[in-house]
């Protein structure tokens, strides 16, 4: 596991710097966030929420990479800039893929962005979502695949690793606005039961 956690930690320092270099905010969401949060997994890939603002930002943070470092294409990620989509980086060395986000402009994503969290994460200073904000986008991304089982279990092990230090009331605020009540309801009867 060492192994695995050095290579993660070399990836997240790069991007971070680089990003930091092109003044660029970012949030570290998705599997990780939710292994900061609750319960370790295993994956080869991170999701980062990025808000350049301006495309001279976007482009100043693919400039800071290395073509012989990683793997960025300037197009894709421009027209990520556009449509609020994503685009991917690489690393040459390791495999480690980052799905950078654009954040959106609806008002939970600029909520959510706001409400980032600067935590330790193997030994690094890293800008993390706050794990309520982690929960109500994997009850999204539960939602739009037909009820993710992974989506479902990462869920439990942040209720099941944080329990009443969770602010479930905005958690309850957010569940019908994002259409995830029903998925919510579901991860209820799971938390304490897979501990």
């Amino acid at each position: 596991m060492g192994s695995v956690n050095e290579s993660i930690r070399g990836f997240l320092l790069r991007i971070t710097t680089w990003l930091r270099v092109a003044d660029t905010p970012y949030m570290i969401a998705g599997s990780v966030a939710s292994t900061v949060h609750g319960r370790p997994r295993s994956t080869q890939d991170v999701d980062i929420v990025i808000h350049p603002q301006t495309e001279e930002r976007l482009r100043t943070f693919i400039k800071e990479i290395p073509k012989e470092r990683a793997y960025v294409d300037l197009s894709t990620a421009l027209d990520a800039l556009r449509t609020e989509d994503m685009f991917n980086i690489i690393d040459m060395d390791t495999g480690w893929k980052a799905d950078l986000i654009l954040r959106k402009s609806r008002s939970f994503s600029i909520g959510e962005f706001e409400r980032r969290r600067r935590v330790e994460w193997l030994g690094l200073p890293l800008y993390v979502a706050s794990p309520e904000d982690v929960v109500l986008t994997k009850l999204e991304w539960s939602r739009l695949s037909g009820g993710s089982e992974r989506q479902r279990r990462d869920i439990v092990g942040i209720l099941d690793s944080l329990g009443d230090k969770l602010d479930l009331a905005y958690i309850e605020s957010w569940l019908d606005e994002l259409h995830v009540r029903a998925e919510w309801n579901h991860v209820q009867p799971m938390t304490r039961r897979e501990a």
